[in-house]
């Protein structure tokens, strides 16, 4: 999950330590019978668990959680069910892969960030709550000085009393700009490119000397993460000299990068995984071409480390 989930806690005030981390698979899906386990053991202890935040596209990997059985238990113990689409969300717009999705119909409430995977310019956030009026009852102040009630147009268009924010950026409009140009197939154009070209990048790594996947299968969405091994490291047999050796094969290489100025790819470690390559595609003016430009710079910047 996304840091921001025990960021929201602390904001709460409610503390770090009421966020209640559940175990994933080797893909970084959540593991919907520990989700149960560690619901029935809250309650066990006398704690009142109120909410399950799922994930559509996780930060590293570009996971997407189960959500159907995420739904069922969600149901079944009456706790409301979250879920962060900030980055996978935009794969709504696809008719090819918003089956990863499937199941975010039943959540109560679901973030969505355009200005990711949509391109649409920063910032462009949404928080979309099953429930009408559930914004207005939470957050309501009735400052009558700023929300007149007598106004001539709908009041139901009035934000500024059912946020925590008074006045803010009118974040729906460059997205309402962007959606009447592309339309809606534009924008499925420009993910499934984006995802295409991740399964090209996929393919072309995932049997070649010198890299390896962090993962077994194809990603499931434009998050693409691999080791580069340097030709000094292959054949090495598995050792904490060789882990030791390939953590700092990724910063090098990115920092030679930025240097020459040719490309940038995100690294980090993950668990008990060594720095790795994350490379996100989400620019549809990418080409194949760009993909092997990576490749071979990777190889260039990396052959002598």
């Amino acid at each position: 999950s996304h840091f921001s989930v025990k960021k929201g806690a602390a904001a709460l005030g409610i503390g770090t330590d009421s966020v209640i981390l559940i175990r994933c698979d080797e893909r970084g899906k959540m593991i919907p019978s520990d989700l149960e386990r560690r619901i029935l053991e809250a309650k066990q202890k006398g704690f009142v668990p109120f909410l399950v935040s799922a994930t559509a596209g996780t930060t590293v990997y570009g996971a997407f959680d189960p959500l159907i059985a995420i739904a069922d238990i969600c149901k079944k113990y009456k706790i409301w069910m979250h879920v962060d689409g900030a980055w996978g969300g935009g794969l709504l717009m696809s008719r090819k892969h918003k089956w990863k999705l499937n199941g975010v119909e039943r959540a109560n409430s679901v973030t969505w960030n355009p200005h990711k995977m949509m391109g649409v310019p920063l910032q462009c956030s949404a928080l979309l709550v099953r429930e009408e009026g559930l914004m207005q009852s939470c957050n309501q102040m009735h400052a009558s000085y700023l929300f007149q009630q007598d106004k001539h147009y709908d009041l139901s268009y009035d934000t500024g009393d059912k946020a925590l924010q008074c006045g803010r950026h009118v974040d729906v409009f460059k997205l309402w700009l962007m959606w009447r140009a592309k339309g809606t197939t534009g924008f499925e154009a420009q993910i499934d490119k984006c995802l295409e070209l991740a399964e090209y990048l996929y393919n072309k790594i995932k049997n070649r000397e010198g890299y390896e996947m962090v993962f077994d299968g194809k990603p499931q969405h434009t998050n693409v993460c691999f080791w580069y091994i340097p030709p000094s490291l292959r054949g090495m047999e598995n050792s904490e000299e060789r882990l030791s050796r390939l953590a700092k094969v990724a910063p090098v290489i990115k920092a030679r990068m930025m240097e020459y100025g040719t490309t940038m790819v995100s690294y980090q470690p993950l668990g008990d995984k060594v720095n790795f390559f994350r490379m996100v595609i989400s620019n549809p003016a990418a080409t194949h071409q760009d993909i092997d430009f990576l490749i071979d710079e990777i190889e260039r910047l990396g052959q002598d480390l």
